[in-house]
């Protein structure tokens, strides 16, 4: 059953294949959500998919990938598939994610920004548990810097 409704959800999305365009592709929807640009810093993805209309997105990369936050001091764990039904500033049901806190790996289910002025973003479990960090540990170093320039020039501009 699982599989059927999963196949449904791809049906009628944009589907993109080979890595640089993948990566492409993650980076363009991380933005268009307003999301940090290094949220998911996936190696050797392999295929992206969106279906505009029901907001679900998915990421295939060919093996599972630990990257280490340094800022915050977290390791997080990707899958080689990786599901969520976006909307802007926030990733739901997601899949394929999860967070090391202390010898335990724990799920992470939502990801989301409340309230950009915080400057923080947070990260929910299945149980409802969240936990908030600076939005500017997941970043991609310089990126961040380059578009706050490019947003205040375009207010000078105005």
């Amino acid at each position: 059953m699982a599989s059927q409704t999963m196949e449904s959800l791809k049906q009628n999305a944009e589907i993109y294949h080979g890595e640089s365009l993948c990566k492409e592709k993650s980076l363009e929807l991380l933005s268009e959500l307003c999301l940090p640009l290094g949220l998911l810093p996936l190696d050797e993805i392999e295929e992206v998919g969106r279906n505009r209309e029901s907001g679900f997105v998915w990421l295939k990369q060919k093996n599972r990938t630990d990257h280490s936050f340094k800022k915050i001091g977290k390791t997080v764990s990707y899958a080689q598939e990786i599901t969520a039904f976006v909307e802007p500033r926030r990733m739901k049901k997601l899949t394929g994610v999860k967070s090391r806190e202390f010898l335990l790996w724990i799920t992470v289910s939502e990801i989301c920004i409340e309230d950009p002025d915080s400057g923080k973003i947070s990260f929910k479990t299945p149980t409802g548990i969240s936990r908030s960090f600076p939005a500017s540990a997941f970043e991609i170093d310089g990126v961040e810097k380059t578009q706050q320039v490019k947003v205040e020039e375009d207010e000078e501009e105005k």
